[in-house]
């Protein structure tokens, strides 16, 4: 990579990219409105006239257990779990469309609406319609919430299905509005049901001019997340099942009361090998054990899950859930909840962070691999593979490719990111599916602004970003202190932030202009940008060479807990150089017993870290750092 350029960060009076510019553009087009047709006999999907053409004719074995399916798809397509103030603008000009459009029919109503949001409020579809798959062994649906925090991935088998004729394989968008969600309620088992998906769903006596053409201005920074939570699933490491009352049981719990502001909001994981998998509620410390059978795992760890109001969009589909897999990537990182209902299978993958949550968002992003213009031919061989075959597993795509198993997994992620492959973590098979009929730019995905693509120059540089200072404070989080020397402006900058437990940056600031003129209205400066990554980084190779390489540790901090019935005992052990600081007491407690202990050399300091630290996992303590 090319030495750092003056990063526009530190340019108080330098604009930043117009939104125009941070969008990407579909169009649409439907011949028709996707609805439950005749006497709900019908459920007509239009596809998308743009794109190649699929169908698929089919009668639904099942119809009440995918009217429930697809109505936990609609809950998470239109989720937007972000505040939202009051403003009675829009909904005064809605109300005056509403008034002039009273006279026309339901499909004409619904096309002056539309022509009125593209003239009026072109930013008002911030989300496309559902992909959707057809292949020879499944129907596969695909959202993503308009918040960037919930991803659903409807996978309908063949066997739920009988097919009249042969499908039309491939990939396109259906229209699903609420009046489709609305049909769908109609969807009755004491009545044959057929799913009809094409562009002509249903026979329509219709000309070119009643097509219905949305243009949508889909951000950046939607396209990206979509693409990466995606590709996360192809990461995920640890493991476990639920049986369906004891999801049931936690939403029970979190309908009954709500949040508080103070005290946590995550379900803690408790995973310990041979015993069942207990979930924890915050702030409540409600402990739900599982019943659906051991952990399998090999390391005892404790893991924390945010976005647990998300999983209430389930909550109609659980009643037909036979059982419940779990798999996470780590404590605040995203984690994937797969609902298995026979021949359907509901996952869901939630974030842990909203759009807002940079700082997560970062952390994240230290994980997967950045997307790249270059040509690989090991993407070729595997893309031209799967355009043959539609699906297979990362094994037999490497074996038929003759591609190294890790290069095949390497390009298929790449692809996944690249939006023309998607992986299903049900099954563990990666499918073709073209995201969008046009190819994504992955150079337009790679950063989210300037800044960030200025950082990530700056940790390209040799000593160009340091982590000066790391000092844990308890019940607050992490205070870092870095600097960031420019080498092209010859100036030093000093950023320090507090990262909170949940892995947010409750304050940051820096000495540089874009930080004094702006604060943090318009988002960090490059400076801060580039100290957090390279503590997400330092963290990540921490996490990877524990119990492997323990001379070069001279900073780390560890926590550790242990469940006896209703408490929950917690030790803090700290190493920072030749000091260490140990607290104690149980969890809930306002302050902890504290012992500091001062050695005359960072040696012994760290004999002493690591003897507490085996003596605490000898006698049953779980590594609870990252929860």
């Amino acid at each position: 990579m090319s030495a750092p350029q003056k990063p526009a960060a530190d340019a108080a009076a330098t604009p930043e990219a117009s939104p125009e510019a941070t969008r990407t553009s579909f169009s649409q087009r439907y011949a028709g409105q996707s609805t439950l047709a005749g006497d709900g006999e019908r459920l007509a999907l239009f596809a998308d006239l743009d794109r190649d053409p699929v169908k698929a004719d089919a009668k639904v074995n099942d119809p009440v257990a995918l009217r429930e399916a697809l109505s936990a798809l609609y809950a998470v397509v239109q989720s937007d779990f972000r505040y939202q103030p009051k403003d009675r603008t829009a909904l005064m000009a809605y109300r005056r469309m509403r008034q002039q459009s009273a006279t026309l029919s339901a499909w004409a109503a619904q096309k002056a609406y539309f022509d009125w949001l593209s003239r009026n409020d072109p930013m008002a579809w911030m989300v496309l319609d559902p992909v959707v798959t057809v292949q020879p062994d499944a129907v596969i649906f695909e959202v993503f919430s308009k918040d960037e925090g919930s991803y659903a991935q409807l996978t309908i088998d063949k066997k739920a299905l009988k097919f009249d004729g042969e499908p039309t394989y491939g990939t396109t968008n259906v229209d699903f509005s609420k009046t489709l969600f609305d049909g769908v309620q109609r969807m009755r088992s004491y009545r044959d049901t057929r799913l009809s998906i094409g562009r002509d769903a249903v026979a329509l006596q219709t000309d070119e001019s009643s097509v219905v053409e949305k243009r949508i201005q889909v951000p950046d920074a939607w396209l990206r997340g979509f693409l990466q939570v995606q590709s996360a699933a192809t990461l995920t490491e640890t493991a476990f099942s639920l049986a369906p009352v004891d999801l049931y049981n936690a939403l029970r719990h979190l309908r009954l009361n709500g949040d508080r502001r103070r005290g946590g909001r995550a379900v803690r994981v408790e995973l310990v090998p041979g015993e069942t998998p207990r979930l924890v509620l915050e702030p409540w410390e409600t402990v739900i054990s599982t019943t659906q059978g051991v952990y399998t795992g090999r390391t005892p760890q404790v893991v924390r899950v945010w976005g647990r109001r998300r999983l209430m969009m389930l909550r109609r589909f659980l009643p037909f859930v036979e059982s419940v897999d779990v798999h996470l990537l780590g404590s605040g990182l995203p984690g994937f909840w797969v609902l298995r209902a026979g021949p359907l299978t509901f996952t869901l993958g939630l974030t842990g962070f909203t759009s807002a949550n940079w700082s997560r968002s970062l952390t994240f992003d230290v994980l997967l691999p950045r997307p790249d213009t270059e040509e690989h031919p090991e993407r070729a061989a595997v893309l031209e593979w799967l355009e043959a075959n539609w699906s297979g597993k990362a094994s037999a795509i490497a074996k038929a490719t003759s591609l190294k198993p890790a290069d095949a997994r390497a390009a298929l992620q790449h692809l996944c990111q690249e939006g023309l492959v998607m992986f299903d973590l049900a099954r563990d098979v990666f499918r073709l599916r073209p995201l969008a009929a046009q190819p994504i730019d992955p150079a337009r995905l790679a950063y989210r602004n300037p800044r960030e693509r200025d950082a990530h120059d700056l940790l390209a540089a040799k000593d160009a970003v340091k982590l000066v200072k790391e000092d844990r404070i308890y019940g607050q989080g992490i205070e870092l202190t870095g600097k960031v020397n420019v080498a092209a402006e010859k100036r030093e900058y000093r950023p320090q932030m507090l990262v909170d437990g949940e892995g947010r940056v409750r304050k940051a600031e820096c000495t540089c202009r874009f930080y004094r003129a702006n604060k943090l209205k318009e988002g960090p400066c490059a400076h801060i940008y580039a100290v957090r990554l390279a503590h997400a980084r330092l963290e990540a190779k921490r996490a990877a060479g524990r119990g492997r390489s323990r001379a070069t540790v001279t900073v780390e901090t560890r926590t550790y807990s242990r469940r006896k019935g209703a408490s929950e005992a917690i030790y803090q052990v700290g190493l920072d150089r030749a000091r260490l600081r140990i607290r104690w007491g149980n969890r809930g407690d306002e302050r902890l017993r504290l012992q500091q202990l001062v050695f005359d050399t960072p040696a012994d300091a760290r004999d002493a870290y690591f003897a507490r630290i085996d003596d605490l996992e000898a006698n049953g303590f779980l590594d609870a750092t990252a929860g």
